[in-house]
């Protein structure tokens, strides 16, 4: 007997968004030029001047990159363990009252949570940095948090979003990515995510499977849900 019940033709419908992971410094928090305070004035003490160009080049990545990369800049004697620990040691006392949040951020964060989006925080930002910032995000905006010093390798490796994703039950090619440096975005497409890169200290060229916008604001659950349909 013939049912009366209309097939529905899945291959044709449109994928759903099924988590969203954001990055934390730049990307929800301003703090980009906190990390750039500090480490200018870690440097200073340790009698070298940091470029300003070299911003661009530690933006974005693990701790150890960025330290491996500015004692052999400057020269200084000092051993990536202990830079790293002096580093985050500072900054965490700087944002022990709380960080600014970039515009637009809040809204999105609230928007995800009465929509129940399952969301993950995911940096390279030590566990002690994220939990000190989580209280001025919030933490019940998140599902879950990845920190850098959790993983054997973190951004710009797929590895924090695959774990991410995984954690969620979701599928990276179902996951909407927020992320404001190349690193950070190049590790979200390594994992199989589609990106909406928000340029912090360093412009993102376009390119396929990614979106680039100017701010937050500009960026809401129906956008994210929109950008995974036209996978």
């Amino acid at each position: 007997m013939t049912s009366s019940i209309p097939a529905v033709d899945t291959r044709s419908a449109a994928p759903a968004l099924q988590a969203v992971l954001l990055d934390m410094d730049g990307t929800l928090v301003d703090t980009e030029g906190f990390w750039w305070e500090v480490e200018v004035a870690v440097f200073a003490e340790l009698g070298h001047q940091l470029l300003e160009e070299w911003r661009e080049v530690v933006v974005g990545g693990p701790m150890t990159r960025s330290a491996s990369f500015l004692i052999q800049a400057t020269g200084a004697k000092i051993a990536v363990a202990e830079l790293s620990v002096l580093l985050n040691t500072r900054f965490s006392q700087m944002i022990g009252r709380g960080v600014p949040l970039m515009p637009g951020a809040r809204r999105l964060l609230a928007e995800l949570a009465a929509h129940g989006v399952p969301t993950a925080l995911v940096s390279a930002s030590h566990r002690e940095i994220i939990d000190r910032v989580l209280h001025t995000l919030g933490p019940q905006h998140f599902t879950l948090t990845v920190a850098g010093d959790e993983l054997a390798r973190t951004k710009p490796h797929p590895d924090p979003y695959l774990l991410a994703a995984a954690r969620l039950g979701a599928e990276p090619g179902r996951c909407a990515v927020v992320e404001d440096t190349l690193t950070g975005v190049r590790a979200a497409e390594a994992a199989g995510c589609r990106v909406v890169a928000v340029p912090s200290v360093a412009p993102i060229p376009p390119a396929a499977g990614r979106t680039v916008v100017g701010s937050l604001e500009e960026v809401d659950l129906s956008f994210l849900r929109d950008m995974i349909s036209r996978l």
